[in-house]
């Protein structure tokens, strides 16, 4: 079996070899050995595993419209932040990742405790969201879901961090986070 690795993706290709007779009984498992070996050494040379399409960068985009609602209703713009879009695009990760949306992740983290780790402080929101909706469909239907809506229009925020990440197993479903802080 040759394993050609990606970061976050491993192919495996099969092909037809004729073992050492004496080594037989052994080689296949030494080869998935090295092979899985060789994968888990390729992954760590990612950084991490992410599933596939992510949207970081979403926040820039969705200025325009995040600021147009605030203005709607007297209030300040939001400036897009990196450090907020990052916090954001790990639970869009975790979410595509677990197939699931959740405010929680599968290893025990809430919201308060994933901002604290984020070096996030002062006042903070999050808003999630899964489906097959792009950047104004999402913030369409947060505008019009009351708590979303308190999160998005609370004047204590100033800035905020967008991002999605496809699903790997249907590219046209979006796990979205937005987390808005001071």
């Amino acid at each position: 079996m040759i394993a050609t690795m990606e970061c976050g993706m491993i192919q495996a290709h099969s092909r037809t070899t004729h073992p050492v007779p004496a080594f037989s009984h052994i080689l296949p498992k030494l080869v998935l050995t090295a092979a899985c070996a060789a994968a888990l050494l390729a992954l760590q040379a990612c950084g991490s595993v992410r599933p596939t399409g992510e949207g970081g960068g979403a926040s820039s985009a969705a200025a325009g419209m995040v600021n147009g609602f605030r203005a709607e209703q007297g209030l300040s713009s939001l400036t897009p932040d990196p450090q907020l879009e990052q916090a954001a695009l790990q639970q869009a990760g975790y979410m595509a990742s677990a197939g699931r949306m959740k405010h929680t992740t599968g290893w025990g983290k809430d919201f308060a405790s994933r901002v604290k780790a984020n070096g996030i402080s002062g006042a903070a929101a999050e808003n999630i969201a899964e489906g097959r909706m792009d950047t104004t469909r999402v913030l369409d239907t947060w505008m019009h879901s009351p708590p979303h809506r308190r999160n998005m229009l609370d004047p204590r925020f100033t800035r905020f961090g967008l991002a999605y990440v496809r699903d790997d197993r249907n590219g046209d479903w979006r796990y979205w986070t937005m987390v808005l802080g001071k």
